[in-house]
C-alpha cells in the first residue's frame, strides 16, 4: 500500500466536519461517475475481506494531527497550567510526533494557536418552503426553517492521509477522485453550494512514525471489532455512524443505513500480535451483512489510517 498525504483548500461553507468514512463513499460515486460501474465493482472487489483499494483519513489542519484518546495522566504534566486550558490542546504538530507520546501534551496546541480566527465557525442560514399552490410560505412543512452552515477559518489548508493500493489505484486518478468530489462538494447540501474544496497538492511518501511502535493511532472512524485488538491495551471513544445513502441513491425512498458503531478518531489500538500497519479495520456492508435495505451490496469504509505509536506500559 501506498502512502500520500492531500491538501486541500475549502471554497465555501460546509455541512460538517469533514469524516474519512463518509468522504469514501463520495470517492466511490466519483469513481463510479468517472469510470463506470464496472470499475468500481472491480475496486470493490475483497474490500470486505482486508483488501480495500482506498482508505481516507478525516481532514486535520495542514501539519497537524488529532490529540490521541488519552487519558490525561498517561501524559506528562504541563507546568502552570489549569485543567480547562490542558484539554483545549487537541492538536500535535506534526513535526513532534516522533517524541515520547508522554510529552505530547506538553507540545500540543490549542485551536487558538493554529488560527485567531474560530477553526470551524457554524452560521444559521434560514431557509424558505415555498407552497406552489399559493406561492408564498406557510405552517407545517411550509414554514421558515434554518440549518447551521460551518465555515473554516479563512486561509485554513487541510490535510488528509491516504492510503491506496497502487496496483489497482495510481496516485494520479486518487488526485482526480478527490477533485470530482472537490467540485461535486462533500457531505450534506452538495448539491446548494456546500463542501466545495481544490486539491492543492498531493504527496507520496512515509507518513510520521515513532521508533519502536507497539499500537497504532487511527486518523478516522473505524471498526476494530474482531480484528484482534488488545482490548486491555487500547484506547478509544465510542461513535455510532448514523449513516445515510448520497448521490443518486437518496431517491430510493430509503436513503438510511443501519447505525453502526465504531471507534472514533484518535483511538490508540494494539494488536494482540504486535502486528502495526498503516491502516487498521474492516470494510463494512457487502452482501454478507445487512448495512443497507435499499441497496444490498452497500460497504463502508470500517478501516482507518493508522500512524505507529510507541504506548509505554504503566505500573
Amino acid at each position: 500500500m501506498e502512502t500520500l498525504i492531500a491538501t486541500l483548500r475549502p471554497r465555501s461553507a460546509f455541512g460538517g466536519p469533514i469524516r474519512g468514512d463518509t468522504l469514501f463513499g463520495q470517492l466511490c460515486w466519483a469513481a463510479r461517475h468517472r469510470w463506470g460501474e464496472n470499475r468500481l465493482t472491480e475496486l470493490l472487489q475483497g474490500y470486505t475481506e482486508g483488501q480495500p483499494f482506498i482508505v481516507v483519513s478525516d481532514a486535520f489542519p495542514a501539519s497537524y494531527l488529532p490529540r490521541p484518546a488519552l487519558p490525561l495522566h498517561r501524559f506528562d504534566e504541563v507546568p502552570d497550567a489549569e485543567r480547562k486550558a490542558v484539554k483545549k490542546r487537541r492538536w500535535l504538530p506534526r513535526k513532534h510526533f516522533a517524541r515520547p507520546l508522554r510529552q505530547w501534551l506538553n507540545h500540543a496546541v490549542p485551536d487558538s494557536d493554529i488560527s485567531s480566527d474560530e477553526l470551524m465557525a457554524a452560521y444559521v442560514q434560514p431557509h424558505n418552503t415555498i407552497n406552489r399552490m399559493t406561492g408564498t410560505t406557510g405552517t407545517g412543512e411550509f414554514a421558515p426553517y434554518t440549518m447551521a452552515q460551518h465555515w473554516f477559518a479563512p486561509g485554513l489548508h487541510l490535510d488528509l492521509y491516504i492510503t491506496i493500493d497502487s496496483k489497482r489505484l495510481s496516485m494520479e486518478e486518487a488526485g482526480q477522485l478527490l477533485q470530482d468530489v472537490g467540485r461535486m462538494g462533500y457531505g450534506r447540501d452538495a448539491s446548494i453550494g456546500l463542501g466545495k474544496f481544490d486539491v492543492k497538492d498531493t504527496v507520496s511518501g512515509n507518513w510520521p512514525a515513532q521508533e519502536n511502535a507497539n499500537c497504532m493511532m487511527t486518523l478516522a472512524p473505524c471498526a476494530p471489532q474482531g480484528q484482534g485488538f488488545d482490548d486491555e491495551k487500547s484506547w478509544y471513544q465510542p461513535f455510532t455512524r448514523f449513516g445515510r445513502h448520497g448521490d443518486v441513491a437518496v431517491h430510493t425512498g430509503r436513503p438510511f443505513k443501519n447505525p453502526v458503531l465504531m471507534a472514533d478518531t484518535g483511538a490508540l489500538l494494539a494488536r494482540r500480535d504486535g502486528v502495526v500497519a498503516a491502516f487498521f479495520g474492516q470494510g463494512l456492508g457487502g452482501n454478507g451483512q445487512k448495512l443497507s435495505n435499499a441497496i444490498k451490496s452497500t460497504v463502508h469504509q470500517g478501516y482507518a489510517p493508522a500512524l505507529p505509536v510507541r504506548l509505554e506500559e504503566t505500573s
